[in-house]
């Protein structure tokens, strides 16, 4: 039986937050989880992050503007750091497009094509409304730019924006190119961890699929948070080195693949977080990846 709009809906919203958690139970280099803080942060603020930004993201009729200035809004309030300005800005657009989509039971191409629609109609009030909400945010060096940086009022729609940014960010390349990245490198990251881990628990398959989504981004280009904070030069040094652990990783029977059990990981997690390098963004594509994927299957 085809799935009514509010099941849709419902089952959206359980897998945002199901994502979310899934980003810290799943230990990913340098980034925080259940198993190790970092970068002056702890698990416990990023499920408060999901939670408090769960209704702005998911307001029926909302402008994409709108959904993210009220999820960074009430995630300030809720933890009073930037935990989750990139999954904010990736999932508006993903959340208001479930309500184009017209498909039942929801298929990836249909969702797809949806986004595209809702990127095209993006104009100068969406674009007034991030730039508050990414300037309310202040994550560093986000926003700065020669063209529409966020310390001016823009003069142009948000997806434009986004545009002149795409070269140097890989959120703002979403908005450029459809979410090609979420929809291709994504989720098939995603379909070739579940499928090995098929006869495992259902969390460790998650984690497993989280952790090879999260270095199949981290080792497919230099990670946009870390080329703002570090530099390129060392960016491409992580990406090398994620596309030798993520080979190395993917060769390990599935039995030995949970994300809990890989000391070399674990090792390099340590290393990346003494030197306070963060794959933030690999780490957000990756939430709104697991988003996508836990959208299109069947709830339960």
């Amino acid at each position: 039986m085809a799935d009514t709009p509010e099941m849709l809906f419902e089952h959206a919203r359980a897998a945002f937050l199901e994502a979310c958690a899934l980003d810290i139970t799943t230990p990913k280099p340098g980034n925080v989880s259940t198993h190790s803080p970092g970068h002056g942060m702890h698990a416990a603020q990023f499920l408060a992050s999901a939670d408090a930004s769960l209704d702005a993201l998911f307001a029926r009729g909302a402008r994409v503007g709108q959904r993210i200035l009220d999820a960074v809004t009430r995630t300030r309030a809720a933890v009073g750091c930037n935990t989750n300005l990139g999954i904010v800005l990736l999932v508006a657009p993903l959340a208001a497009a479930l309500e184009d989509t017209g498909a039942r039971p929801l298929s990836a191409p249909a969702w797809r094509a949806a986004v595209g629609a809702v990127l095209s109609r993006l104009d100068l009030e969406d674009a007034r409304l991030a730039y508050r909400a990414i300037a309310l945010a202040n994550p560093g060096g986000l926003g700065d730019a020669p063209e529409q940086s966020v310390h001016a009022p823009p003069t142009i729609g948000l997806r434009d924006a986004m545009r002149l940014a795409s070269e140097r960010d890989s959120i703002a390349r979403q908005y450029a190119n459809g979410f090609a990245d979420l929809f291709d490198t994504g989720l098939a990251a995603y379909r070739e961890a579940t499928a090995q881990m098929r006869g495992n628990a259902p969390q460790a398959a998650y984690e497993s699929a989280m952790l090879n989504v999260f270095l199949a981004f981290l080792g497919g280009w230099p990670d946009s948070h870390i080329v703002r904070k570090h530099g390129l030069t060392l960016a491409q040094s992580v990406t090398l080195m994620a596309r030798e652990q993520h080979a190395r990783w993917r060769q390990t029977p599935s039995a030995g693949r949970l994300a809990t059990s890989d000391p070399q990981l674990d090792a390099w997690d340590a290393e990346l977080k003494a030197r306070a390098i963060n794959p933030g963004t690999s780490a957000d594509l990756a939430v709104a990846t697991l988003f996508v994927a836990r959208c299109v299957e069947r709830p339960g």
